[in-house]
Parts: structure tokens; C-alpha cells; sequence
């Protein structure tokens, strides 16, 4: 008879939070992504990567759901499995689920179930790390946003370096020692567990994290999850092979180009100067809305999306998006790549054209060509004007019109799967 390993790893994943932000009308980890909940999916990319004691920290009257949504994430790791009630605060269920680690057990991995598509490479990572000597590691992403710092009012008060900022993600690694150790030791409640180590004194090193290991916690990032699962190959469990979430009859369709169409407008009347194709127009009048109204980036990002199947603008960079309030198009273009490439497309070429009385485009075309190109990973843009003779809100000068359409095309056999504190409440 041959004898499995234990386990030096442990992954306590987080499933305790109400969710009350995301209203999905049962706690945030039993809210279904397709016809499985987060908790599946979450546990599915713990259970694709390297083997590891995984305990499930839920609430308590759903523990048997818990037991069963495991078991079947986990196939013929079933047995490395267990399900143990929550406390009211995340101390108190990493704490639980600390409680539940067999005595072998050297790593621990604290996981958001909220954090539902993290890739298996993201947990190799962070092992790693701590195998090389580390006491405290978290997976981390550059802030690719402006960032602003601002008083009670609502008024900017300074800019902030983001050079110096990162995104904090899951799962984070400690050494078993270290995390019981800073759990004994708290005296307050910290905003994640790498907090409350590095309040015992311990360093905290960064991995790379990952794009899609985003935290589901309002209803447009469920919608957003929703969009990557159908279209994404799902991490297969131990012993089963990996499945798309899109049914069959698709799979050769995805293999195609796809086409976008987007449009947006807005109205003249916004505050400071015009922001428009990626270009600050001096002496222009601003045009209004939640971010800074550049109707040719939003319409380029409708168009993206659009093509690949993930809804729109709204649901992605909607007003309940502060991090967007004020945004650039870099921001908004950036950000609908990582979502293009989580879903396995990159972007072939786009077309838009303006339609407005001004700005005066001939003679910065070149130039916002160049500047949305960049900000596409150097896919190529045209950018064409017209005016509508005096026709329509453009025609008036009341506002700019912006049309565009993308090509955008598969990602061949690459990896698909490319601060809140991680709680998952």
C-alpha cells in the first residue's frame, strides 16, 4: 500500500462574511457565479494547486453546504477537506480555522473566498516565498490609477506617489509559528492578516500577484466574474482535466476574431479643462461626468468589451466605482486589458471617430493615436473627426459624440488566468 504525504501546507479560506455590500440575498460565498457558488470557485483554483490541508471557515449554519460544495471542488482530495464554523470578525475565523490545522502543518495560506478566481500560480508563488525563508508574504499589484488625497468635503488635498502604493491580495502566506503567534499577541483588529504580523514585528515581502484575483464585493465585480467564468477555462481539480465555462457548441467560435461596437457622449460643463482621446486640451471647456467625461476612451472601452462578451462600461467603471471618479483614459484602457486578457483576448486594431465641433483635431491626431495605442498595449487606433453641420447636441457644441469599433482576437495557448482587507465580509 502506498502511503500519501502529509501535507506541510495549509489554505484556511475565508468564507464567513454576510456580504452585505454585494446583496446577493445569502452570505457573499454561497452567491452563485454560473451554476456553482464563489465558494466552488474559489476552492477550485485552492484544489488546482499544489496539495495542501484546506480548511473552510463558514458560518455556522452553513457548515453542511460548505461540506459539500469542498468535496465536490476538491475530488480525490476530498480527504484533505475541512468545514468549521466562523467567528464575528476575521480574527476569529482565521483564528478557527488555525484551531483545525493538523500538528504537521508548517505554511499557512489565508485565502478570500471572495477572491474567487485566483490562480493556482498566485498560491505557487507565495509558497515559494515562504519555502525561500520569508516569515510573511502577500501577492500584490501595482496601483495603475491617479490617486488623490482628499479632505471631508470631498476637495483634493494632494496627489499621492503611487510608485510607492501596491493592491494587496490573497491568498497570504505566513509561517505557521508567526501567525499564531501575532493572533495571540493582537490587541486590536487589523485590516488583514499581514497587518496583524507586521504589528508583531515581522516583515511582509511581495509576490506577484494577479489581475484577475480580483475581490468580489459589490454587484458590478460579481457581474464582472460572472463575464470571465463564461469565458474563461475554469482550474481543473485534482484528477480532472480543465472545462470552459461556455457550453461546447462555442468552443470554435472562440477560437475567432471578434468584432465590438461602443458609443458615448457627453456634455460640455465639467470642471478644469477638457480631457479628451488620452489628450488634455488647454483652453478647451471640460466635459462632464463621473470620471473625466473623455467620451473616445469610453467608447473604445464599450467597444472592447462589447466584443468580448463582458458587458459594458456601466458594469465595469459605474459610479459605484470611486477609484474611476476623475479617471483617466489610461485608467479605464488599462483596466479593460487586464479584464480582455483574463478572459484570453487581446485587441487587434480600433477604429473610433469623433464627432464634435471642438476641439480641432488635425492637428494632435497623430498624437491621440499614439497616446490610446500606448495605453492598448501598443494596438493599433485610428482616430478619425467629422462635424454634423450643424445638426444634433454635437452640432450645437453642447457636447462630443464618440464611435468605435474593435477587433479584438484570442489569446493562443497562453495562460488565460493571468486595499480591502481581504475579509470577505
Amino acid at each position: 500500500m502506498t502511503l500519501t504525504p502529509v501535507p506541510r501546507s495549509a489554505v484556511i479560506v475565508v468564507a464567513a462574511g454576510s456580504g452585505t455590500r454585494l446583496n446577493g440575498g445569502v452570505p457573499k460565498a454561497f452567491v452563485g457565479l454560473d451554476e456553482r457558488t464563489i465558494l466552488h470557485h474559489a476552492l477550485r483554483g485552492v484544489f488546482a494547486a499544489p496539495p495542501a490541508q484546506v480548511v473552510v471557515v463558514v458560518p455556522s449554519t452553513l457548515r453542511g453546504e460548505a461540506t459539500t460544495e469542498a468535496h465536490e471542488a476538491a475530488g480525490d482530495r476530498a480527504h484533505l477537506v475541512t468545514v468549521v464554523a466562523g467567528g464575528t470578525t476575521r480574527q476569529e475565523s482565521v483564528a478557527a480555522g488555525l484551531a483545525a490545522l493538523w500538528g504537521d502543518i508548517e505554511t499557512v495560506l489565508v485565502h478570500d473566498a471572495a477572491r474567487a478566481l485566483t490562480p493556482p500560480a498566485v498560491f505557487d508563488r507565495v509558497i515559494a516565498a515562504i519555502e525561500a525563508g520569508a516569515a510573511a508574504v502577500i501577492p500584490a499589484v501595482a496601483v495603475v490609477d491617479t490617486i488623490k488625497r482628499i479632505d471631508a468635503d470631498g476637495r483634493v488635498v494632494a496627489a499621492v506617489d503611487r510608485s510607492e502604493l501596491a493592491a494587496a491580495q490573497t491568498p497570504q502566506g505566513f509561517r505557521r509559528d508567526v501567525l499564531e503567534a501575532a493572533l495571540a499577541a493582537a490587541d486590536a483588529d487589523h485590516t488583514d492578516d499581514a497587518a496583524l504580523v507586521a504589528a508583531a514585528g515581522h516583515d511582509v515581502i511581495t509576490v506577484e500577484g494577479d489581475a484577475i484575483a480580483f475581490k468580489i464585493t459589490t454587484a458590478p465585480d460579481l457581474e464582472r466574474a460572472r463575464a470571465l467564468v463564461r469565458e474563461a477555462p475554469r482550474p481543473a481539480a485534482s484528477g480532472e482535466p480543465a472545462t470552459s465555462g461556455a457550453p461546447a457548441a462555442s468552443e470554435e467560435a472562440a477560437t475567432l476574431p471578434r468584432v465590438g461596437l461602443g458609443t458615448d457622449v457627453h456634455g460640455f460643463g465639467g470642471a478644469g479643462t477638457l480631457w479628451l482621446a488620452g489628450l488634455e486640451w488647454p483652453g478647451e471647456t471640460a466635459l462632464s461626468g463621473h470620471s473625466d467625461g473623455d467620451a473616445v476612451a469610453h467608447a473604445i472601452v464599450d467597444a472592447l468589451l462589447a466584443a468580448a462578451g463582458l458587458g459594458d462600461i456601466g458594469t465595469h467603471f459605474g459610479t459605484d466605482r470611486p477609484e474611476f471618479a476623475g479617471a483617466h483614459a489610461g485608467a479605464f484602457l488599462s483596466h479593460t486589458l487586464d479584464l480582455l486578457a483574463a478572459a484570453g483576448w487581446r485587441v487587434g486594431n480600433v477604429s473610433v471617430q469623433v464627432q464634435a465641433n471642438r476641439p480641432r483635431f488635425a492637428a494632435r491626431r497623430v498624437e491621440a493615436e499614439q497616446t490610446l495605442s500606448a495605453a492598448l498595449g501598443g494596438a493599433p487606433v485610428s482616430v478619425s473627426a467629422t462635424t454634423t453641420d450643424g445638426l444634433g447636441f454635437t452640432g450645437r457644441s453642447e457636447g462630443v459624440a464618440a464611435f468605435a469599433t474593435a477587433l479584438i482576437v484570442p489569446v493562443q495557448s497562453s495562460r488565460v488566468m493571468n486595499v480591502d482587507n481581504g475579509s470577505g465580509r
